[in-house]
C-alpha cells in the first residue's frame, strides 16, 4: 500500500493508560505526601521546577519506560501526559540531575523516613515477614564509591553493594541503603536493620529471614536482644561442614528431601542456638539449591547430596523451618524487576548521596507500582511492569476541550473499551487497605 505522510498539531500521548496511575497517587493523596515533605530541595527561581513535578515526573518516566536518565525525555516532550499529572510542563533529564545532586547523607534520611513511614504508617496489614538482601550494582564510571569489591558477574569491575529491606506480606521495599562496592555483605547490617524497624514502627516483625550472607555473632544477638523471630543460612564453616557429616537422623519430608536438627554452638558463641538441616538428593531433584560438602568431595555418600543449614529460634518443626525460609526466594525476584524494569543499576550519578537519592525514589516508584498492581488491578498474577506498560498504560489518547471541559480521548476498539471503563469503575470505587493522610 503506498501512502503519504501529514502532520497534526493534536497534542497525543501514547500513555493514556497513565490514567490509572494518576487516580492511584489521588487516591493515596500523594501531592499531600509529598508537600508535607519540608526536606525536598526547593526551586533555585521562581521559574523553577517545583519538587513536586520534579518528584511525580520522575516517577512517571520510570513507570513510561525509563531505566535511565538520558530516558527520561520520554515524558519530557509528552503534552498530554503532562496535562494528565498536571504539570506545566515536565523537566529535563539535567533538572532531575540537579536536584538529585543538592541531596546529602542527612537529607536522604529524613526523605527515605517520610516515604517509608508515610506507606507504612497509613497501611492497615500487620505482622510482617521482612527479608534483607544485598545486590552487585557494577558501574562503568567514575561514581563515588564504586569500589572493587565481589563482583560475580563482571569480576574486577568496580560496583556499588547496596543493602534491601522487603516486606514479603505485600511485595514492597521497606529500607534501601547504598554502600560502596568494597563492603561485605553485613557490614553495617545492624544499623541498617535498626532504620528499617524505625522506618516499620507500630508494625510487628513475626519473622525475618536472611542469606548466609549476614550470619554471624552479632546479627543474633541483636535479633534475640529485639526478641525477633529469625531464620538465617548458615555459612558453611569446617565445623559446620563436619558437623552435617555426622548428622545421622534424618526424617523423609518429601521424594529427594530429607530434615534433621541439632543444637549448635559456635566458638565464637556464647550459647547453644538451634540448626536445621536439609538435604536434598541430587538425583532426584537436580535444580535443588544447597551446597556439597566440601571437606567431604571423596565421599560418595556425600556427594549424592546438596545441603543446606539454618539457625533458628523458631518452636516449629524442621520440615516448616526450611519451607518457610524457601519463600524468601521471592527477594530476588524483587531485585531482578528493580533492576531490569525501575533502572536499579542505572540510575547513577558522580555524587555517591545524589545516586542514593535517586534510587530512593526508583523505590518509592516500585512501592506505589506494588500497590496499584495489588488493589487497583486486583489480578491474581503479579505482572512486572514491562507487562503492564502493554497491557495497560500504552493507550495512544488526546485531549478535546468540549464546552470548557477537557476529555481524554482514548484509542480503543470496541473490545477493549468494557475492559477498560471496568478497570476505571474499579478504580474509582475500590476501598484501599490503606489510611492515606500527610505524613
Amino acid at each position: 500500500m503506498d501512502f503519504k505522510i501529514s502532520y497534526t498539531n493534536k497534542e497525543i500521548t501514547p500513555w493514556g493508560g497513565m490514567v490509572f496511575l494518576r487516580k492511584c497517587l489521588d487516591q493515596m493523596k500523594f501531592t499531600e505526601a509529598l508537600e508535607g515533605c519540608a526536606d525536598l530541595p526547593a526551586p533555585g527561581s521562581n521559574r523553577g521546577y517545583s519538587a513536586r513535578a520534579i518528584v511525580e515526573s520522575f516517577l512517571v518516566s520510570i513507570w513510561c519506560g525509563a531505566t535511565r536518565f538520558m530516558h527520561t525525555e520520554i515524558t519530557r516532550h509528552d503534552v498530554a501526559l503532562s496535562k494528565i499529572f498536571g504539570w506545566k510542563e515536565a523537566p529535563a533529564q539535567d533538572t532531575f540531575k540537579r536536584f538529585f545532586r543538592k541531596f546529602t547523607q542527612g537529607m536522604n534520611q529524613r526523605v527515605g523516613d517520610h516515604f517509608y513511614q508515610w506507606i507504612f504508617n497509613n497501611t492497615q496489614f500487620d505482622n510482617y515477614t521482612l527479608d534483607c538482601d544485598s545486590s552487585i550494582l557494577t558501574r562503568y564510571g567514575k561514581q563515588q564509591g564504586a569500589k572493587k569489591g565481589y563482583n560475580p558477574h563482571k569480576p574486577g569491575r568496580p560496583s556499588h553493594h547496596p543493602l534491601m529491606a522487603f516486606v514479603a506480606d505485600v511485595k514492597l521495599v521497606a529500607n534501601f541503603w547504598l554502600r560502596s562496592g568494597n563492603t561485605s555483605s553485613s557490614e553495617g547490617f545492624v544499623a541498617f536493620l535498626e532504620d528499617t524497624l524505625h522506618k516499620l514502627k507500630g508494625k510487628t516483625i513475626r519473622l525475618l529471614r536472611l542469606d548466609s550472607g549476614f550470619y554471624g555473632k552479632e546479627v543474633f544477638e541483636y535479633l534475640e536482644k529485639k526478641s525477633l523471630q529469625y531464620i538465617v543460612a548458615a555459612r558453611f564453616y569446617e565445623p559446620i561442614q563436619r558437623l552435617i557429616a555426622s548428622q545421622k537422623t534424618w526424617l523423609r519430608i518429601d521424594e529427594g528431601v530429607e530434615v534433621g536438627e541439632l543444637d549448635y554452638q559456635s566458638p565464637l558463641w556464647q550459647k547453644h542456638r538451634r540448626m536445621v538441616i536439609v538435604r536434598q538428593l541430587i538425583k532426584s531433584r537436580p535444580k535443588a539449591a544447597g551446597k556439597t560438602l566440601k571437606l567431604f568431595a571423596d565421599e560418595e555418600i556425600y556427594n549424592q547430596y546438596r545441603y543446606t543449614a539454618y539457625i533458628t529460634n523458631i518452636p516449629l518443626p524442621a520440615a516448616e523451618i526450611w519451607r518457610l525460609y524457601r519463600g524468601r526466594a521471592d527477594s530476588e525476584n524483587r531485585i531482578k524487576e528493580l533492576k531490569y524494569d525501575f533502572g536499579f543499576d542505572s540510575f547513577n550519578l558522580k555524587q555517591f548521596f545524589g545516586t542514593e537519592a535517586a534510587l530512593t525514589f526508583t523505590m518509592l516508584a516500585y512501592n506505589i507500582m506494588s500497590l496499584f498492581r495489588m488493589f487497583i488491578l486486583n489480578s491474581k498474577t503479579q505482572h512486572t511492569l514491562s507487562t503492564l506498560r502493554f497491557k495497560t498504560f500504552a493507550i495512544g489518547a488526546y485531549f478535546q476541550k468540549v464546552k470548557g471541559h477537557y476529555i481524554l480521548r482514548l484509542a480503543l476498539n470496541k473490545q477493549r473499551r468494557k475492559w477498560f471503563e471496568g478497570l476505571w469503575n474499579q478504580s474509582n470505587n475500590v476501598n484501599l487497605p490503606f489510611q492515606f493522610s500527610n505524613a
